[in-house]
């Protein structure tokens, strides 16, 4: 493989790495919000904010994570045949695979960059009754997809090194 590659691979395995672990602690962040509705709803007069900021937190937590996750080979996967087959089959396969992967957040960031141009551009808010503006969370979602993008290319540099038998 070459130099540059290999560069690619640990630069984003170390931005992703950074990213994933912050995004590990927003799920304490949202248990709090979720506790402070519940206690809310129950003594005090219920906050409005609290579920749209709980669920920003969670879109946040899934999207900033997913790099971390393909990094770590944590998500989830259906090993029927996969587990028996030999490591070199593995890698053609995930070749295979991370290409298709790759198209999809390629589709799902350019949608992503569209969604956010236009929050930015025309203010959007949310349709609830707090109207929070859009903008942060989908820039932290495009944001997100696009360090699952990167992820998946190094994700497929990796398998190739494998099906050439190298280690990275």
């Amino acid at each position: 493989m070459p130099e540059v590659i290999k560069a690619y691979i640990r630069w984003v395995d170390r931005i992703n790495r950074i990213i994933g672990r912050f995004a590990m602690y927003l799920i304490f962040v949202m248990l709090a919000v979720l506790l402070y509705s519940s206690f809310t709803k129950v003594f005090l007069f219920p906050a409005l904010w609290t579920l749209e900021t709980a669920q920003f937190l969670m879109v946040a937590y899934f999207l900033l994570g997913g790099g971390y996750s393909m990094q770590l080979d944590s998500h989830v996967r259906m090993d029927l045949f996969y587990g028996s087959w030999k490591p070199k089959t593995q890698a053609i396969v995930d070749c295979f695979t991370i290409l298709l992967l790759i198209f999809y957040l390629a589709f799902l960031l350019y949608g992503g960059i569209s969604s956010t141009s236009y929050a930015l551009q025309y203010n959007e808010t949310s349709y609830s009754s707090w109207s929070p503006p859009m903008a942060p969370i989908k820039v932290i979602m495009t944001f997100g997809v696009f360090m699952m993008l990167l992820q998946a290319i190094a994700t497929f540099f990796r398998d190739l090194a494998r099906i050439r038998g190298e280690i990275l």
